[in-house]
């Protein structure tokens, strides 16, 4: 195992300073985050349930859209691909992409669709319930094509290209052949966020970063040691090809792999963890504009690391900003 070497404050934060400069597109799923806040007194006469006393409500854009909400905290230039249906909750995504000066020409409306949006009933800070409204078919051969005649004609300006894999029917075996075959021919950073259920899938791409849990599926082995990381993760680079492999360990940090055999695991930064929702949105982000902005891989890991902690010392869907970093 390679150990990890020290990294001076001034090399990470010359790299920080160029975040301003890449152009990004992610292309996954769009959620909307919703919360609503309240406090409860009582419990329920009709059932033993707490009773929550609403005082407000909030809502932010989450799944693909949080990575576009991290990477315009972070300074970057940013492009928005996804599929949304024609509802309230659609119209509030697009509201939410103006207000952060992200365009949304790139939401390919299905009408049939139901906008994915994620409702949680806060009370106290503690979450009570979420509920889901969402579409989790496959979009359709049609969809699929506006999608890729939109990647074209933004190909060329990119740096890089992040797939946020939130398993709700965007990202599936033929656009990402069709992701592959403009890569192939115009070799782009691309980054994986991946859904478990989809890894067999991301053959071929610049780097992945799948969470412990994701990292087992795609092993087929159980990760309990660090022997069985490691062999984990020997696993999944000689299975999908991919150049590079970040998995991400929560409070334990995160371990990268390299195609021609280094490993390195580092620890995590976190001082205080409040909520973990959208750390990975947070990582794979920050990894994307470091190595789009002339770090090496383990000073991207690092500086992911940095954000990771920050990220889940906050509370709900959260960024972080480049002056926190």
């Amino acid at each position: 195992m390679a150990t990890l070497k020290k990294i001076e404050p001034s090399r990470l934060l010359s790299i920080v300073e160029l975040f301003s400069k890449p152009s990004v597109l992610v292309l996954g799923d769009v959620i909307l985050d919703s919360y609503i806040w309240g406090q409860v007194e009582r419990i329920c006469p009709e059932a033993p349930v707490p009773v929550v006393e609403v005082t407000r409500d909030s809502s932010m854009l989450g799944g693909a859209g949080n990575v576009v909400r991290n990477l315009k905290t972070l300074g970057a230039r940013v492009l928005l691909c996804g599929v949304i249906g024609e509802d309230a909750a659609a119209l509030e995504i697009k509201k939410q992409l103006k207000d952060i000066d992200v365009s949304s020409e790139g939401l390919i409306v299905e009408s049939h669709r139901l906008t994915s949006k994620k409702t949680r009933i806060v009370a106290g800070h503690q979450q009570v319930v979420r509920f889901d409204t969402e579409t989790k078919t496959a979009i359709v051969p049609q969809t699929t094509q506006n999608i890729l005649r939109y990647l074209k004609e933004h190909w060329s300006q990119l740096n890089a290209v992040i797939v946020s894999d939130y398993g709700k029917g965007v990202i599936h075996p033929a656009l990402l052949d069709g992701l592959r075959s403009l890569h192939q021919k115009n070799p782009k950073l691309i980054s994986i966020d991946p859904k478990e259920r989809n890894m067999e899938f991301y053959q071929g791409f610049s780097l992945i970063t799948p969470n412990k849990k994701e990292a087992t599926v795609a092993a087929q082995k159980s990760i309990e040691t660090l022997d069985d990381l490691k062999e984990a993760g020997r696993k999944i680079i000689h299975r999908l090809q991919c150049e590079n492999l970040v998995v991400t360990l929560g409070a334990e940090g995160m371990a990268l792999f390299k195609k021609e055999g280094e490993f390195l695991k580092v620890p995590t930064f976190a001082k205080e963890v409040f909520d973990v929702s959208g750390a990975g949105d947070t990582v794979v982000s920050v990894l994307t504009l470091a190595l789009s902005s002339q770090a090496s891989l383990n000073e991207a890991v690092v500086l992911a690391n940095y954000a990771a902690g920050v990220v889940v010392g906050k509370l709900g869907t959260a960024t972080v900003t480049a002056s926190e970093l």
